[in-house]
């Protein structure tokens, strides 16, 4: 059980700002993934629309150095660009006739042997790719001519070049996108997280004024909240003025019903005494007597039981040191024969999570249980634990015996029934720790007796 609720607690915990954010950094990544190739496509079509324009006008050059000669293709020793006389230039140059019959090439295109033959098809011209036996891969541009200087003519004049050219650019255009898109994300990311810690301003407002009706600092939320979170506080504000109303009938009621019960109890108290001194049979006086004083007992038992109860949304703290105080205060003056000396170990600042009321009725019980037990010596210690506050009041007394501490503990059970002289005190305590969600421990204490340990739940 303890681990479920620890789940549920760290389930609970998880920042609602966060989850949002994870979900938009994951959306924010899928879109750059997706944008990606998107990017590079874009690049790749631009880089290539750039490279066709340069190979139509390398081709463009050679139409223009070209001449007929008697129906003959006529080529200049020297052409204009030098990149096709160069025999380690990149650029090749190659004319075709309508046949498909190679009629000129570049000097540059000597020692490469492409593989392509063009189609003359009366099309205007052609970008592709093409390989060379060497491996390398070339960009093809193919354009046909029909008329050279106003005489009719039909080849087909190619250019190429290496794709490696490009590919080093290709590389670093890849390299530079991969760096802005990684740092786009995080930018947006950082605008993400700016965007919603604003947004969240209202949640945050929200959730410090809850914390402060939980202490118990303000009694209602205000109306300082995003027009979405109206209807949460008012119905919020409702519910705390619905459960202040009806636990102030409650008390009123509890009142009226102690004050409505004390006078005939009392007349039936007095009746019994008057008995007890005249009857004949003074033990039914007795017994009327005790059956008096059990309902006295039980009464003032639901009383307390109904009276101390956990809030529903009010968290409550009380100081430990002062209200101790007052109670050994209290029971020396009772019990000042036995000289009782009181260890303390808890910080004097020390908090308990609960209401001061129920703290003091349940600290109340557990030290009149250790003062009327104990030999002399009674140490009352606390202390804050992740998640729980644990408080100890332990004796030198008698103890309890271990095959009685199940039953002594256990839902229901009232030790006024089980054990003689011992009242409801427990009983009170047992419901009190239960009802804040706490749990109540007997063991037995290092001065020699009974160690009652409370646990608290902190929030």
């Amino acid at each position: 059980m303890r681990a479920r609720l620890a789940r549920v607690r760290r389930r609970a915990g998880f920042s609602l700002r966060l989850r949002l954010m994870l979900g938009a950094a994951a959306l924010a990544v899928l879109f750059m993934l997706a944008l990606l190739p998107v990017l590079q496509r874009a690049f790749v079509f631009a880089l290539e629309q750039s490279i066709e324009k340069r190979l139509a006008s390398d081709a463009s050059t050679l139409i223009s150095a070209a001449r007929i000669v008697d129906g003959r293709l006529t080529m200049p020793d020297k052409l204009p660009d030098e990149e096709f006389d160069n025999l380690e230039a990149r650029q090749l140059g190659f004319i075709y006739d309508s046949e498909g019959t190679l009629i000129w090439q570049s000097h540059s295109s000597r020692d490469e042997n492409v593989d392509y033959t063009p189609r003359y098809d009366g099309g205007r011209h052609d970008f592709s790719r093409a390989w060379a036996q060497s491996g390398r891969e070339f960009f093809v541009y193919d354009v046909e001519i029909d008329l050279l200087r106003g005489q009719a003519a039909a080849y087909s004049v190619i250019t190429m070049q290496p794709v490696s050219d490009y590919q080093s650019m290709h590389d670093g255009f890849m390299r530079q996108l991969y760096l802005w898109l990684a740092v786009a994300l995080l930018v947006l990311l950082g605008l993400l997280w700016f965007g919603l810690t604003w947004g969240f301003r209202g949640l945050r407002r929200l959730t410090a004024e809850l914390d402060q009706v939980e202490a118990g600092e303000r009694n209602a939320l205000s109306e300082e909240h995003p027009r979405e979170l109206l209807r949460l506080t008012g119905s919020l504000n409702r519910l705390l003025e619905s459960e202040r109303q009806q636990r102030e009938r409650y008390r009123h009621s509890l009142d009226d019903l102690a004050h409505s019960l004390k006078t005939p109890l009392s007349v039936l108290q007095g009746v019994s005494e008057n008995l007890a001194g005249r009857s004949a049979n003074p033990e039914q006086a007795q017994i009327l007597q005790r059956q008096i004083e059990r309902m006295s007992q039980q009464i003032g038992y639901q009383l307390q039981r109904a009276s101390l109860r956990k809030s529903g949304l009010v968290r409550h703290r009380a100081r430990l040191a002062p209200l101790l105080d007052l109670l050994c205060e209290a029971l020396d003056k009772v019990y000042r024969d036995k000289r009782v000396r009181v260890e303390r170990v808890f910080d004097a600042q020390l908090e308990v999570p609960i209401e001061q009321g129920a703290l003091l009725e349940l600290l109340g019980n557990l030290l009149e249980n250790a003062y009327r037990l104990c030999l002399g010596s009674i140490r009352v210690s606390a202390i804050e634990q992740a998640g729980f506050c644990e408080l100890s009041v332990e004796d030198d007394g008698p103890g309890v015996p271990v095959d009685q501490r199940a039953r002594i503990l256990q839902r229901g059970e009232r030790l006024d029934t089980q054990h003689e002289g011992q009242g409801i005190g427990t009983a009170v305590v047992k419901d009190i720790i239960e009802s804040f969600g706490g749990e109540l421990l007997l063991e037995d204490s290092g001065l020699g007796g009974a160690a009652f340990r409370v646990r608290l739940p902190r929030s």
